[in-house]
């Protein structure tokens, strides 16, 4: 749910390196859930191109939505930063979420024939609600390191899910989603993934244990809203409590 931003500081390799430090761990403890989430339904059908169309407008317009919520907890986590080089990763990567990826979702949308009225018709998710607000009460109330944590998983499930996409998709340039393929497995976005493992494992290095428990959680948490949010876009995800509801 982010695309590429520019690095804080260059990256050797545009392909982010094996997890080290609290991102190993991270990645140890999450290795299942991440595995659930590229063999989900959704990304199944994704992948081979049988993915409906209204299923993935469902899931655009929900994503969009959420990118709003996603931009404000970066750029909190840009003012907050301790360092310059955080800041200004943090700070474009928001921008980012808000110029580059709602565009690509405004344009598949206008492509699926979506138009803005349909789209504005569309109820917020609760997972997508849920999530944002988690992201949000994160970011504005909880310690820097843990912030960084939580907004983690959005670039390293996509990269996975996009990168592994893209791998079994090679040489079908007329696959139906390849534009969303390539936006989350280009090397602009990887190396955005290998800056932020490094400003997560840098602010675990310097945290009390108590702290890097509270990261390991906010990682943990935030990797599950992002499967719960491919699963709400597979079932149409509405509110159950809609039918006891009068309309506005």
């Amino acid at each position: 749910m982010t695309a590429p931003a520019e690095p804080a500081e260059p990256a050797e390799t545009a392909e982010p390196a094996q997890p080290t430090g609290f991102c190993a761990a991270a990645a140890t403890r999450t290795a299942a859930l991440r595995r659930a989430i590229a063999e989900h339904p959704f990304n199944v059908a994704l992948t081979d191109g049988s993915l409906d169309a209204h299923r993935f407008a469902f899931y655009l317009v929900q994503d969009a939505r959420y990118l709003v919520a996603f931009s404000r907890s970066l750029a909190l986590a840009s003012a907050r930063a301790p360092d310059v080089d955080a800041g200004a990763f943090f700070a474009e990567s928001a921008r980012t979420a808000l110029v580059v990826e709602r565009s690509l979702h405004e344009g598949e949308l206008g492509r699926l024939g979506w138009t803005e009225e349909r789209s504005a018709a569309l109820p917020t998710s609760p997972t997508c609600l849920a999530y944002s607000s988690f992201l949000g009460a994160v970011a504005a109330t909880e310690p820097w390191p843990a912030v960084v944590a939580a907004v983690l998983p959005c670039f390293w499930v996509y990269y996975e899910v996009g990168t592994e996409i893209a791998n079994q998709t090679e040489g079908l340039p007329a696959h139906p989603y390849r534009a969303w393929i390539d936006t989350y497995s280009d090397e602009e976005f990887a190396s955005s993934v290998a800056t932020i493992r490094r400003i997560a494992d840098n602010a675990a290095a310097g945290a009390p244990p108590a702290l890097v428990g509270q990261m390991a959680d906010r990682f943990a948490r935030a990797t599950a809203y992002e499967w719960m949010f491919w699963d709400s876009a597979w079932r149409l995800e509405a509110w159950p409590t809609s039918a006891w509801l009068a309309e506005d």
